[in-house]
């Protein structure tokens, strides 16, 4: 199947051209940080993980939310969602990649990776997330492919494959769950310790995953012969909805407990993203454009007729996946740092390089995905026909 990933258009080969651009400037930038060490970033000795640690965080959910397709088709045979399965399963596969990067540009040094398996410490929760990401990114990599040869094929897809199937519906819920748990499980830092942090990551993923696979299937029945399907895209939009309000709604509840019960420790992080702390709030901007985004979509999909109309609807999709990177991602991982246990303040700003290198990943997992979705277009339009 490989060889249908490198045929294509003039507009495709240009398309691929600036990926490799992209990912040519991010590895240059990389080289430097390389050579030079973590202080071309904006991280310091208080904020110890910032701008890739963010997309690390908001890409698990991305990768995750692949079980709302998987699960409806295969365990409640949900026959619509056939035609759009493996594009959920192949977004899954550079969302993980792109996670995995971001570990690694993190590092500094990225041989440092190598020791959470030369000494393995199953008490660390970082332990498991490499189990969890690596062992989700073969499952998915194992059903995708398996499930895109017998179509191509015209036959079923093997026995085998099923058990992989129902044991990476469970797996996807735990990728983002222990995630969670990475900051859920430090004492030290008020912002994050809290019981619903996991609910609030798995709502934010249900709803920002959906709403990317929509936008991909409205581009894809644009720049070819495939159509996803309005079925399935409405349906998808139906599962945007409530994991959003579930969302904001998680919270709300947050901010309820924080300030009624007046935990300053939990306070002070809420007061710095939405109206500063000390002087300063360099967030604030951010976290309300996050807050006003989110609020826009529900406001826009709650009504049938808006939602079913797709030109708006890719708004109101834009909009959720834009809010909740900024409030899952920069949002949540900054102020966990700020202010720190002493209630002082080092703020955090992400720099030039960061931002470079950060661009290069994605560019690695847009030319991933458009080489997996490549291969799976080509086959759907073959079937079609």
């Amino acid at each position: 199947m490989l060889e249908l990933a490198i045929k294509g258009s003039k507009k495709y080969y240009g398309w691929l051209a600036v990926v490799l651009g992209v990912i040519g400037a991010g590895f240059v930038t990389y080289l430097w940080q390389y050579f030079a060490g973590l202080g071309i970033t904006g991280l310091s000795r208080d904020v110890s993980w910032g701008f890739y640690i963010a997309q690390l965080t908001f890409l698990v959910g991305v990768a995750a939310a692949a079980v709302m397709v998987v699960l409806p088709y295969y365990l409640h045979d949900y026959k619509a969602f056939g035609r759009i399965t493996i594009l959920a399963e192949f977004l899954a596969i550079p969302s993980v990649l792109m996670c995995l990067l971001f570990v690694l540009v993190d590092l500094g040094q990225p041989m440092r990776m190598l020791n959470v398996i030369f000494y393995p410490s199953p008490n660390s929760v970082l332990f498991w997330d490499m189990i969890v990401l690596n062992g989700y990114l073969l499952l998915n990599l194992l059903i995708g492919w398996n499930v895109l040869e017998a179509e191509r094929q015209g036959i079923h897809y093997p026995n085998w494959v099923k058990p992989l199937i129902y044991i990476s519906i469970p797996w996807a819920v735990s990728i983002h769950t222990v995630t969670a748990f990475l900051y859920a499980g430090l004492p030290g830092r008020g912002f994050w310790l809290t019981a619903i942090m996991a609910p609030r990551f798995l709502s934010s993923a249900f709803a920002a995953g959906p709403s990317l696979l929509i936008l991909l299937c409205l581009l894809i029945r644009r720049i070819s012969n495939f159509d996803p399907g309005r079925e399935q895209i409405q349906s998808l939009a139906k599962i945007v909805t409530y994991a959003i309000i579930l969302n904001v709604f998680f919270f709300l509840c947050e901010v309820f407990t924080v300030f009624y019960s007046q935990i300053p420790e939990h306070m002070d992080h809420f007061k710095y993203l939405f109206v500063g702390f000390n002087g300063h709030g360099a967030l604030i901007p951010w976290m309300w454009t996050a807050m006003g985004l989110m609020l826009f979509a529900i406001l826009m999909l709650v009504i049938p007729s808006v939602r079913r109309n797709e030109a708006t609807l890719a708004i109101a999709c834009i909009a959720i996946f834009i809010g909740t990177w900024i409030d899952k991602g920069l949002g949540l991982i900054s102020a966990g740092f700020i202010p720190n246990p002493l209630h002082e303040v080092t703020e955090y700003i992400p720099t030039v390089p960061e931002i470079i290198i950060t661009l290069g990943v994605y560019g690695i997992g847009a030319l991933v995905l458009t080489l997996l979705y490549k291969m799976a277009i080509s086959i759907k339009e073959d079937a079609s026909a």
